[in-house]
């Protein structure tokens, strides 16, 4: 699949210890509906929730079956859009504080081959990325793909990775997640047809808003969970919690290393993680859920793009089982970075090495080269800190 470089960055004890990692054993539907201001967002509920909201605001239950419409399938963006409803029942929600939660595009770029970066703007002024990468193959099916951000910036710091180098904010809500889609869709005109957690920041510190968005995006968008990717470059103890819930989803684990001791200065992270312990739960997590696990590898000229890095990942990845995938990502350059893009030659000679031992290779195409296509690069053209509220800002 054409995504853009994984995101990762900051020794991961620290992430954690900040409470960057919120972690749930369970995202099902909310037994209860928010009642704070600050969590009256309409986008992301389900429609039993929704049903309850109007039922709660004095409304026949299909009032909630109307705003579920109107939020996955019509889209609106603000409350005074849904124009199915009463005047009244709408006045309620806004004087009681409920919103519908989309954020606006800050900027778009496109680049030549059709994909689209955009800077979302939330509402503390913090920008993220989101891209929408277009494929249509030979036989004429289009693809329309999501890489969604699931934090403002990213609190890992991988050496390679621009995101990292922009720093880190927090994590994303579940609402400012699905929100990327729908922006996507509605600047393709086009639904998305899968979805890959691949953009600003580490999913798994951020679980618990990745998985309910993953749900939304799965049981209201009516995206399948097939189409779903979740990445991680690795976080101790949270591929066990992802197995748990048995998703349909692929689970993409960033290596960039076939050891331990070059994983760590390109992942310093991995410090916190060592490498038999990540393939160890990447085997259980293949064992639980039937699903093969899929390895991304961004190669790095003269760094990990050697034959006998290729042999060393081969042999590694046989000793952990079968069923696996590795994703080849020849680096995406950025400004200020020590690291170059290997040669084709290079890459080739790896993928062939990768396949004569018996394991399966993708080369994936980079998109977007021409519009900051490396996560993080174009926000970080435009913020390290919150924007000042300005007329210039656009919007979709």
């Amino acid at each position: 699949m054409a995504t853009l470089q994984h995101v990762c960055s900051a020794p991961l004890a620290r992430a954690m210890r900040s409470g960057a990692a919120a972690i749930v054993a369970s995202p099902t539907v909310r037994s209860s509906l928010p009642h704070s201001a600050e969590s009256r967002v309409l986008l992301g509920l389900a429609e039993p929730e929704l049903r309850q909201l109007a039922i709660d605001f004095g409304q026949q239950s299909y009032r909630g079956k109307q705003l579920h419409d109107l939020l996955y399938k019509t889209k609106a963006k603000e409350i005074q859009d849904f124009s199915h409803l009463p005047q009244a029942f709408r006045d309620e929600l806004r004087e009681a504080g409920w919103r519908v939660g989309r954020s606006p595009v800050h900027r778009a770029v496109t680049a030549a081959d059709g994909t689209i970066k955009m800077l979302i703007k939330l509402e503390d002024n913090r920008l993220i990325e989101t891209v929408g990468i277009p494929v249509e193959d030979d036989k004429g099916s289009f693809r329309l793909t999501a890489c969604v951000s699931s934090q403002v910036g990213c609190p890992l710091r991988c050496s390679f990775c621009a995101t990292g180098k922009g720093g880190y904010s927090r994590n994303l809500q579940p609402h400012e997640i699905v929100g990327q889609v729908l922006a996507i869709e509605e600047i393709f005109k086009h639904r998305v047809t899968n979805v890959v957690f691949m953009g600003m920041g580490e999913p798994m510190l951020n679980l618990k808003s990745v998985l309910e968005a993953h749900r939304c995006l799965n049981k209201d968008v009516k995206i399948g969970q097939r189409m779903m990717t979740i990445s991680t470059v690795g976080v101790p103890n949270t591929i066990k919690i992802l197995a748990a819930h048995k998703l349909q989803s692929t689970l993409a684990v960033s290596l960039h290393a076939p050891n331990q001791k070059l994983r760590e200065t390109i992942v310093p992270s991995a410090k916190s993680y060592p490498l038999d312990a990540l393939m160890a739960d990447c085997m259980d997590y293949f064992l639980q859920t039937g699903r093969r696990v899929s390895f991304e590898y961004t190669l790095l000229a003269g760094i990990n793009d050697g034959s006998e890095h290729a042999v060393a990942l081969a042999e590694m990845l046989h000793r952990c089982g079968h069923g696996y995938h590795v994703n080849l990502i020849p680096y995406n350059p950025i400004e200020g970075s020590e690291y170059r893009r290997p040669y084709k030659k290079a890459v080739m000679a790896f993928a062939t090495a990768l396949e004569s031992r018996r394991i399966t290779v993708t080369v994936r195409k980079t998109r977007g080269l021409d519009a900051s296509a490396a996560c993080g690069q174009l926000r970080n053209d435009f913020q390290k800190t919150p924007l000042m509220e300005s007329p210039s800002s656009s919007s979709i």
